[in-house]
């Protein structure tokens, strides 16, 4: 089922809803259905799973000269979407990244998730490999983010890049996009951000799901504000419960989002990790309530492979 056909169903009730990552080269699968098992109690109609594009490392050969070589350290999205909906019996909604693919890539990647039974996407950019200042797409791939909803937007037309195929299998991909309540770290400003959150939308895309945020507020203005543009789609927040000290500066350096002056103080009073992340739920449950109160349409955790703390968020909530 699509993801606004879900949406639908649900008549005005917040759903719950998560996101994991594909484990480590390496790893088995085990660790994933570890992170779901809990909160299947929660009915979660669908569950991200994010793509992790290549990094490239340098390795010195003998002759002293470096090698180049692309190491992909989190392979498996689309084995990992299909074990999900052949085990839990739920939606699972891929990641799909502009960097690192062409767009034969592209469509090569769509036309396995179609042939899975896989109906939803998240249509990304992407971020800078550790070697890029600036996001570089690669070479007869799609740019932004918006081109790659037109791409797929194209493929459920029955048109794809090969063209000897006049007119192919019509997929049918609803495609969320991100939104960025604090704006998008390289947006001049959040209105210019909300322009290009819209041509997203008129390229085809049917939601949305916001970086993560600690304040409420943001969200609240930033969907005003969507509206304002003329964007209908439904806007789901994306939530992160804090769990550690150190993440007070690595999320705001990373994801560019502000943590307000109240979070701040009552996790800088904690004497360890344990007691920040009761904080964190504590915070997590208080911004799902108000959520759940302004009757959005699903509340979106990011888990990152630890479910323990969104257990007991979702425990307080649904």
């Amino acid at each position: 089922m699509k993801i606004t056909e879900h949406i639908e169903k649900a008549k005005g009730r917040s759903l719950f809803s998560f996101e994991i990552l594909p484990p480590l080269k390496g790893q088995n699968i085990q660790s994933i259905y570890d992170g779901i098992d809990p909160l299947m109690e929660f009915k979660p109609p669908f569950i991200d799973v994010t793509y992790h594009r290549e990094e490239h490392v340098f390795n010195e050969k003998e002759n002293g000269l470096l090698e180049k070589r692309i190491v992909r350290k989190r392979p498996g999205t689309v084995g990992i979407c299909a074990a999900i909906q052949s085990k839990y019996g739920v939606d699972a909604v891929p990641h799909i990244l502009c960097g690192g693919f062409s767009k034969e890539d592209t469509e090569n990647f769509l036309i396995d998730l179609d042939f899975l039974g896989i109906q939803n996407v998240v249509a990304l950019r992407g971020d800078a490999i550790k070697s890029e200042t600036y996001f570089t797409p690669e070479p007869k791939g799609n740019k932004f983010a918006k081109d790659l909803v037109e791409q797929i937007m194209q493929m459920n037309k029955g048109n794809y890049q090969d063209e000897v195929i006049e007119k192919g299998h019509n997929t049918d991909f609803c495609v969320g996009v991100a939104g960025y309540p604090e704006k998008h770290m390289e947006a001049p400003s959040l209105d210019k951000d909300i322009c290009r959150l819209k041509e997203k939308i008129e390229a085809g895309a049917e939601y949305v799901v916001t970086q993560m945020f600690f304040d409420n507020s943001k969200y609240f203005e930033f969907v005003d504000k969507c509206r304002e543009s003329g964007i209908t789609v439904p806007i789901i927040p994306g939530l992160k419960p804090l769990a550690t000290k150190r993440q007070l500066s690595i999320i705001p350096h990373r994801f560019h989002v502000d943590m307000p002056e109240e979070l701040i103080s009552e996790v800088e009073k904690c004497k360890d990790n344990k007691e920040v992340r009761q904080v964190g739920i504590e915070w997590g449950i208080q911004q799902s309530k108000e959520l759940v109160k302004a009757g959005v349409p699903v509340l979106h955790y990011y888990s990152m492979g630890k479910s323990t703390n969104i257990q007991k968020i979702a425990k307080a909530v649904f």
